[in-house]
């Protein structure tokens, strides 16, 4: 998958609420798929796997197996690249105008 590619599926994966939580749950701590799915009270496991196939999918989520339980991990690295791509350089200017301000106030 193209650089392209994989920052349009990253993008695709953070559009959900419900993924966005489960990378929330992830950020903490590794958790096991069942821990995930008991979050989701109003959701059935098919569902919360379909979440996690798409986050997986976006290179989020590695999920690594244990005998009959399944880990999943928080990927941060598709964010880094995004932050270093779109975020970075429109945050820099911002920064440095905060350090000029708080050098002009003292």
């Amino acid at each position: 998958m193209s650089r392209k590619d994989s920052q349009g599926a990253v993008f695709k994966a953070l559009a959900d609420d419900r993924r966005r939580e489960i990378l929330d749950l992830l950020r903490d701590e590794p958790r096991t798929t069942g821990e995930l799915c008991a979050h989701f009270k109003k959701v059935d496991r098919c569902t919360v796997m379909q979440h996690l196939g798409v986050l997986e999918g976006a290179g989020l989520v590695i999920a690594k197996r244990e005998g009959r339980v399944r880990w999943n991990y928080l990927n941060v690295a598709p964010v880094q690249e995004i932050y270093d791509r779109w975020i970075s350089r429109f945050a820099r200017p911002s920064v440095e105008l905060l350090t000029r301000l708080k050098r002009d106030l003292k």
